[in-house]
């Protein structure tokens, strides 16, 4: 299993001026107040019950951004990579709306591959990882809705991400919702909850220098508790450097329902997420939830015999970035046909009120990445 590799890197930015730039932080905070203090403090300020609720909730809308560029992602696989985007969205419609943002300069185009289903948003963005850079969307006790800004900074400023630091923003402004502020720098993708307290979380990635320095677990904690309703933070190690993420966790384990978790094998000994990977399942096969259940844990092994069409150094070989939706689970599949018959079957077993769909998406994979990193779940 691979993930995303440096693919642009952008100029150095204090983590000041880009909370500043995004509308991130705490408005009432003491400039140059240390991020423990501060954190600590939020933790304590009257909670409203705000709750992010499990991706198999029913949803009101998919997020996603035709958002590929160029510079980013090279000319030859530009175009597969907007083909693989629609090919996700268009199957998506056909269970929930899909609003996709879209710039200007490529509103033709993209209304020539989607679905006239598909609510295209003008809005420029940097890069099309709308797990990451959209709000984290939650409710609470009285029915409400809002959205959670975690001031997307490029992965740690390792990509130029001026315009995505702002999708969080503006898709909370479109849907005309609440905007939550959090002196946190995480992205979706590095996120996963139950919906009743639980959340699994890679310390490699929210507790990375690169984001978030000097915050320690228990303020992170106290900090989601707030915003999202977590009681209780599963953390794995994850691995830090290899991929631009620095190993976020819906690559390696997630939940289809409250108390069953799906977690990543990687089979290959010579791969840097051999070791990580039975750590994870070694401490999710001791852990309890929140609400002191014993986890059941499923594996999803790697696939082992993949020829994409698209082959990079990054490419995305793994099961686990799937995405629940109303009604249906889409999967990618790999052509290796015993992983992919064995993963999809997996899912059949943990989600058997739900279709599961099983799309190629070697282009998005090349560059490290899923279909549930392309997607954010209203």
């Amino acid at each position: 299993m691979l993930r995303r590799k440096f693919l642009q890197t952008s100029s150095s930015m204090a983590l000041g001026t880009l909370l500043a730039a995004c509308g991130g932080g705490n408005a009432d905070a003491t400039p140059g107040e240390a991020p423990e203090t501060l954190l600590a403090s939020q933790g304590k300020s009257p909670a409203d019950n705000w709750r992010m609720p499990d991706e198999a909730e029913p949803h009101l809308a998919t997020w996603m951004a035709f958002g590929a560029r160029r510079s980013i992602w090279g000319s030859d696989l530009l175009r597969p990579v907007q083909d693989a985007l629609a090919r996700i969205a268009n199957t998506i419609v056909d269970f929930e709306p899909v609003n996709m943002l879209v710039g200007s300069q490529d509103l033709a185009l993209a209304r020539s591959k989607l679905s006239a289903q598909v609510n295209l948003i003008v809005a420029d963005v940097d890069d099309l990882w709308m797990r990451d850079t959209g709000p984290v969307f939650v409710k609470n006790s009285k029915g409400e809705q809002a959205g959670v800004n975690f001031n997307f900074n490029g992965w740690g400023n390792k990509q130029s991400h001026s315009k995505d630091a702002g999708v969080a923003s503006k898709v909370t402004q479109q849907v005309h919702r609440q905007m939550l502020r959090s002196s946190l720098v995480l992205e979706g993708g590095g996120i996963e909850v139950d919906g009743q307290g639980t959340a699994i979380i890679t310390e490699s990635c929210v507790l990375n220098a690169n984001r978030n320095p000097n915050v320690s677990k228990a303020a992170c904690e106290a900090e989601l508790r707030r915003l999202l309703g977590i009681r209780k933070v599963i953390w794995l190690p994850g691995i830090k450097g290899k991929d631009i993420t620095d190993a976020h966790t819906d690559f390696y384990a997630r939940f289809t329902s409250p108390g069953v978790v799906v977690v990543g094998l990687e089979s290959d000994p010579y791969s840097y997420d051999y070791a990580v990977t039975r750590q994870h399942l070694d401490i999710l096969r001791k852990a309890r939830d929140a609400n002191g259940r014993a986890l059941k844990v499923m594996v999803m092994d790697a696939p082992g015999r993949v020829r994409p069409r698209y082959s990079t150094k990054e490419f995305a070989a793994g099961y686990v970035n799937f995405y629940v939706l109303n009604g249906a689970v889409l999967m990618p599949e790999f052509g290796d046909l015993e992983t992919d018959g064995l993963a999809k079957e997996t899912l059949e077993n943990a989600c058997p009120q739900r279709e599961i769909i099983a799309l190629n998406i070697d282009a998005i994979a090349a560059g490290g990445g899923g279909i549930h990193c392309t997607t954010q779940q209203q």
